[in-house]
C-alpha cells in the first residue's frame, strides 16, 4: 500500500519535490536536525510554499521570525507567501520563547508553560502540515523542559511531545520540527529521533572559500518514489532552494 504524499509542488521551478521522495508523507512525523545556518528554515520555508501552493493548508511556527521578517525572508526567496496568508491555505505564528522578562500583562514569562501551549488544541492544529521552526528554541526556554534536563528526566518530557504528535498524525496531519542538537543536547532527542517517519540530517561542510550544505536522509518512510541518500543543496537569493547534487552513500 503507497502512502499518501502532501505534494511539495513547483515541479517546473525547482527540483525539490522529486529530490524529496515527490512530497512529505501524509499522517508522518518529519524530523529537520542540524546546526545554526544549516538550511533549516529555508527548507522549511520551501516546504510551506511549496505545499499551501499545492492547495494544502500549512501552520508555520517560527521562534526567531516575526510576520514581517517571515514575509522578507520569503519575498528575497521569490516565495510570494501573501496570497497563501490571504487565502488562509498558510498560517504564519510567531512564537514568543523569551521567558526573561515580564509579558505585556505584566506576568514574569518564566512562569508560562512553553510547550503545553503548542501542544494544546488550537487553530494551529487545524492544517494539515504543521511547521515548527525551531522547535529546541521552544524547548530551552520552556522552564519545566530546561529543568528537566538538569535532572536528567528530559526523556519524560519529551514524551509529552511525542504523545501529542501521534494524536496529530493519527489524524493525517504531517508535523515538520526543526531541532538543533546543539541547544538541547542529544539525549532529549532521541525519543523524538525514534518516532521520525522522516529524519533528515543537514549538515555544512567548507570546501575552499565554499559552504555547501547537504540533506543526509536518515529515514524517509512512505516515499511515494526512491530517493537517494545524501542532497546537496544551495540557497539563492532570487530563486530559492536549488538542488546542486546527489549522491549515493
Amino acid at each position: 500500500m503507497t502512502t499518501e504524499q502532501y505534494s511539495l509542488g513547483l515541479e517546473k521551478v525547482d527540483r525539490v519535490s522529486q529530490s524529496f521522495g515527490g512530497g512529505l508523507p501524509k499522517g508522518s512525523v518529519v524530523l529537520l536536525e542540524g546546526g545554526h545556518g544549516s538550511g533549516k528554515s529555508v527548507l522549511t520555508q520551501r516546504f510551506a510554499y511549496g505545499l499551501a501552493s499545492e492547495g494544502t493548508t500549512v501552520s508555520y511556527v517560527s521562534t526567531d521570525r516575526s510576520a514581517s521578517g517571515f514575509l522578507s525572508q520569503m519575498e528575497s526567496l521569490s516565495y510570494d507567501a501573501v496570497d497563501l496568508l490571504l487565502s488562509e491555505r498558510l498560517l504564519f505564528l510567531e512564537a514568543d520563547v523569551d521567558t526573561h522578562e515580564p509579558d505585556g500583562e505584566g506576568r514574569l514569562r518564566g512562569e508560562r508553560d512553553l510547550l503545553s501551549g503548542l501542544l494544546r488544541p488550537s487553530v494551529l492544529w487545524r492544517a494539515g502540515v504543521v511547521i515548527v521552526d525551531e522547535l529546541s528554541a521552544l524547548l530551552r526556554n520552556d522552564p519545566a523542559f530546561d529543568a528537566s534536563i538538569g535532572e536528567e528526566e528530559a526523556d519524560h518530557a519529551m514524551q509529552r511531545v511525542v504523545s501529542r504528535l501521534s494524536r496529530a498524525t493519527g489524524a493525517g496531519k504531517t508535523v515538520v520540527l526543526t531541532v538543533d542538537p546543539s541547544a538541547v543536547g542529544e539525549e532529549p532527542l532521541r525519543p523524538l529521533e525514534a518516532v521520525a517517519d522522516v529524519y533528515l540530517e543537514l549538515q555544512t561542510k567548507a570546501v575552499g572559500q565554499d559552504l555547501r550544505k547537504s540533506v543526509l536522509v536518515r529515514r524517509f518512510a512512505g516515499m511515494a518514489h526512491p530517493i537517494e541518500d545524501t542532497i546537496g543543496f544551495s540557497v539563492q537569493q532570487g530563486r530559492g532552494v536549488i538542488i546542486e547534487s546527489r549522491t549515493v552513500a
